[in-house]
């Protein structure tokens, strides 16, 4: 069965950095996009970033361009999210989701397109 397994998350003071990693196993196919998601308690889920395998295309949050990177290890389904300049308001619970398909596989434009989601990994940015 396709799992995924995030990794990286912790505490972090104002403007710090943390670097977030996303496994999947079991994956049967290799056109797919993996997807970061984060929800705060009392917020709406709110897509961070994303990253084609197909083709290597990228989505950020208007929240997060200019301050996270996400990356893909080569050869491997294994995606990493490089958070810098952490503020206030991105503590949340950061979930990894993944699409996959037997052609090839773009950003999803909504939720409900991702198939597989991780347990999630926290987050928390105080003094």
């Amino acid at each position: 069965q396709v799992q995924l397994v995030e990794s990286g998350g912790g505490a972090v003071q104002p403007g710090g950095s943390l670097r977030l990693s996303c496994t999947c196993a079991g994956l049967p196919l290799d056109n797919y996009a993996i997807g970061w998601f984060r929800q705060a308690p009392g917020k709406e889920r709110e897509g961070v970033s994303c990253i084609s395998n197909s083709d290597g295309t990228t989505y950020y949050g208007d929240s997060v361009k200019d301050r996270f990177t996400i990356s893909k290890e080569n050869g491997k389904a294994t995606v990493y999210l490089q958070m810098n300049d952490l503020k206030v308001e991105d503590p949340a619970i950061y979930h990894c989701a993944i699409k996959w398909d037997i052609k090839a596989v773009v950003c999803p434009a909504i939720v409900d397109a991702y198939s597989h989601w991780g347990q999630g990994t926290q987050v928390t940015v105080s003094s």
